[in-house]
């Protein structure tokens, strides 16, 4: 499918489909003085990462995933091409990981108590929930997931399916361990404690009170706890 230069194409059928690397970019200052110079804190390959996301972030929100380009996005985030191309293959591939930007990590399972274990991340869900570009996420990636199949497809897969299996996690070990009932079933309760929370923030703007996430883990161990 013909595209206009750098506007993502997120039904290209062949890797790295648009994408075509700039010259790589280049610096007159030598490397100890471009070393001493750098500024204490985040390494800057990894401010320069999280710049090009809230770039691609920003120009969605502006334009729609239609009208994002990459020499739109490298402008924002104050970087060359060269370095979107290095750290991405394809544009679909950048979109996916300014997607996943917007989603905090889910804490790792201390293996102690699953009611803890699930309230850190329900949490953690809830407060990326009370974030206004969690809905403007929400809205584009279900929303128009009709017109972008795949991205929807490898956003659920790469994104979404892997923060449902550590949940899964601790409910297979509160299985093993005996503090939920054998024939609890995982898929039902993953939906419930992740449901919830979507349906808070789709209904509700304000913030969550205090103590929602222990509430709703709460209700849902009185079905699945052992007796």
């Amino acid at each position: 499918m013909r595209t206009e230069a750098g506007r993502v194409d997120v039904d290209a059928t062949h890797p790295g489909a648009g994408v075509h690397a700039d010259a790589e970019e280049t610096s007159a200052q030598p490397q100890a003085t471009r070393d001493a110079t750098r500024r204490p804190g985040r390494p800057r390959s990894e401010r320069a990462e999280q710049a090009i996301l809230d770039a691609v972030v920003e120009a969605i929100g502006d334009y729609g995933v239609d009208g994002v380009r990459c020499e739109d996005v490298a402008a924002r985030a104050g970087v060359g091409k060269a370095t979107l191309y290095r750290r991405w293959p394809g544009k679909e591939d950048l979109l996916i990981a300014a997607f996943a930007s917007l989603k905090s990590p889910l804490p790792q399972p201390r293996g102690e108590s699953v009611r803890d274990d699930l309230t850190a991340m329900v949490e953690v869900m809830a407060s990326d929930a009370d974030d206004p570009r969690h809905a403007r996420q929400f809205a584009l990636l279900h929303g128009e997931g009709q017109r972008y199949p795949r991205l929807l497809a490898r956003y659920k897969a790469e994104v979404v399916e892997p923060r449902r299996e550590l949940i899964r996690s601790v409910l297979r070990r509160g299985i093993a361990t005996g503090e939920l009932r054998q024939d609890t079933d995982i898929e039902i309760a993953v939906l419930t404690l992740t449901g919830a929370v979507m349906a808070r923030g789709k209904h509700d703007t304000t913030p969550a009170a205090p103590g929602f996430a222990a509430r709703v883990v709460d209700e849902v161990l009185r079905g699945i706890a052992a007796r």
